[in-house]
């Protein structure tokens, strides 16, 4: 396997200034994100920034979707690689579920771009899930060893038996199955309420909410 510091070396200067400029677009992005969400992302407001016109900018992103595009792309691949570090660990189930949320926490517009509300007009690109598979099949293979370690697992909703697209041909059992998707939807539930800052004024801790809601699910 080529090495990172092989793979810069081997790269002219045209192509290490273009990467570098291209990391810069992307920096000033995620601000944007931040400040005003995906929506409001610009690229002229980013050429402007950078002291570029914006016919350069577009020399190195075709267009808005593109660059969004390579946000959620970032994203995805950010949260896989910490999730797969945890799990790399001998980490269960549990562990993953925090993981998830101090990577939500960390970050809230990362997680709200990929997680929050669809950004008007923006269609994914195909390769865009196979990024986020990764993420998937990390947490298939957390259910199906947290159930292996119970003495009775409860039967899946039978439509699952023959519904498994969305798990990327991982081989896990229905019940596993039907344990990561209520894992992936009512954990993502509780952040994304949380982040939006749904459970202001409500007097309890959110943390304690998604702790319940994983009891619930993985019990200790």
């Amino acid at each position: 396997m080529v090495k990172k510091e092989e793979r810069a070396a081997a790269e002219s200067p045209r192509e290490r200034y273009r990467a570098q400029v291209r990391a810069e677009i992307k920096e000033h992005a995620w601000q944007q994100v931040a400040t005003a969400g995906a929506s409001a992302l610009s690229l002229n407001a980013i050429a402007k920034r950078m002291g570029m016109s914006g016919p350069a900018l577009y020399r190195y992103y075709a267009s808005r979707d593109d660059l969004i595009t390579e946000l959620v792309k970032e994203a995805y691949r950010s949260l896989a690689d910490t999730l797969h570090d945890t799990a790399a660990t001998g980490a269960d189930l549990r562990a993953l579920a925090h993981t998830l949320r101090d990577w939500a926490l960390e970050d809230p517009h990362r997680y709200l771009l990929v997680y929050g509300t669809p950004v008007p007009g923006y269609h994914a690109p195909d390769d865009v899930t196979g990024v986020s598979d990764a993420i998937m099949k990390t947490l298939l293979d957390a259910c199906t060893a947290a159930l292996a370690a119970r003495p009775a697992t409860p039967p899946a909703p039978g439509f699952l038996a023959g519904h498994r697209e969305w798990a990327a041909g991982h081989p896990a059992p229905p019940a596993a199955l039907r344990l990561a998707l209520a894992f992936w939807t009512r954990l993502h539930g509780v952040l994304s309420l949380e982040l939006a800052g749904h459970f202001a004024g409500m007097g309890f801790d959110p943390a304690l909410l998604f702790t319940a809601e994983l009891d619930d699910l993985a019990p200790r």
